[in-house]
């Protein structure tokens, strides 16, 4: 069987490149990762060691064990927030601090932690990083638990910074586009207008007409918003370099946002025959106590399993590349890198199908969730 007609399609190959770059950067973000590990391995082993009472044999094969590779953190690095934002081996850009606290509040950068090594002495608490969580340390450095209590986290963390560069790029893309058509109206669409514009009809004509019906236009830029916001938030994370590497869609509480501004929208846009078949379903009265609970608990689950299922799909990609790659640093062999960066660049093909398949089912979800709230027939 012939491969040529595969082989030589530029679609194919510009995607086989580009998840090679991916499997090369997540490589080498894994490496550089692993070495900060080692190195705050190795002063924990060595204190530890200065302080044993221990035979030296003993010592030794104890310290031989500390040091087997554990991906946890590197592979929790990658998928969590942070307040900084890795840029290249250990440079990092700060970000913001906004701290209110019961005293007032409180700005600065996240460099006076020095990566959580040393505390900041505020204006009104001293803060320390621990864990990418800020606490108040009292003078001994020990944690105040009373005072933290009484701070509030609001900085403006790499999650954060990622969004605000996934919402500057779509009015970017809908700017550049919404002024070419008012430049050629009545023309075929031209450059960058030609690429967007088979997106924004397959939306349209695919995800908003079938599961909406004529009453789509209402909710065009709803969908329009979700589907490139999704779809560039997941690109941008399968890049683990700046400015890639935030998991956006990969957090909880993002995921969690966009379900609840479908459960909004869903439900205010509710008609009479939506709202009859949740509190007054066509079954017999002496079922209401059964059949209202379910139909109640129907309209929080739809949003929460949209929830669940983009942030555990990106979430899941993240880490089994993470771990397709460290499985050279456990097995401590040559022999097993040519099999998992094999692995690694089929899975980051992958990822790039995933990261515009996630954006299309949340996006038709929501579309055929707001098509059930505003059909109006009685069934």
């Amino acid at each position: 069987m012939s491969f040529t007609h595969i082989l030589t399609s530029k679609k194919i190959r510009l995607s086989a490149v580009f998840a090679l770059i991916l499997a090369f950067v997540t490589f080498e973000t894994t490496l550089k990762a692993q070495d900060r590990a080692n190195n705050e391995g190795a002063d924990s082993v060595l204190s530890s060691t200065v302080r044993s009472d221990a035979p030296a044999p003993e010592a030794e094969h104890g310290a031989g064990e500390s040091e087997k590779f554990d991906p946890t953190p590197a592979i929790m690095a990658h998928i969590a927030d942070s307040h900084y934002w890795h840029l290249w081996g250990h440079t990092s850009l700060p970000l913001p601090v906004i701290l209110f606290t019961d005293k007032g509040t409180e700005m600065f950068s996240s460099s006076k932690f020095h990566h959580g090594e040393d505390a900041y002495a505020g204006k009104y608490y001293t803060y320390k990083l621990i864990d990418d969580k800020i606490f108040v340390v009292d003078a001994a450095g020990q944690v105040d638990k009373a005072s933290s209590s009484h701070v509030y986290d609001f900085s403006i963390t790499k999650n954060v910074a990622a969004i605000w560069l996934a919402v500057i790029l779509l009015i970017l893309i809908f700017t550049s586009v919404s002024g070419s058509y008012k430049k050629r109206v009545g023309k075929a669409p031209k450059g960058f207008q030609s690429l967007i514009e088979p997106i924004i009809i397959f939306v349209r004509d695919d995800i908003a007409k079938p599961n909406i019906g004529h009453k789509y236009a209402k909710f065009m830029p709803l969908l329009l918003t979700m589907f490139f916001f999704i779809w560039i938030n997941n690109l941008l994370g399968l890049f683990p370099l700046f400015p890639g590497g935030a998991n956006v869609t990969g957090n909880i509480f993002m995921t969690f946002v966009l379900a609840f501004i479908t459960l909004l929208v869903t439900n205010f846009n509710g008609n009479k025959y939506y709202w009859k078949h949740i509190l007054m379903p066509d079954v017999p009265w002496w079922l209401y106590p059964i059949m209202i609970p379910v139909e109640i608990i129907g309209v929080i689950s739809k949003p929460f399993a949209l929830m669940i299922r983009l942030y555990a799909n990106i979430s899941a990609g993240h880490i089994i590349v993470l771990s397709l790659i460290s499985l050279i640093f456990i097995f401590k062999s040559v022999a097993v890198a040519p099999v998992s960066v094999a692995f690694v660049l089929f899975m980051d093909v992958l990822e790039l199908l995933v990261a515009f398949l996630q954006a299309f089912i949340f996006t038709m979800l929501t579309a055929l969730f707001i098509g059930t709230a505003v059909d109006e027939h009685a069934h």
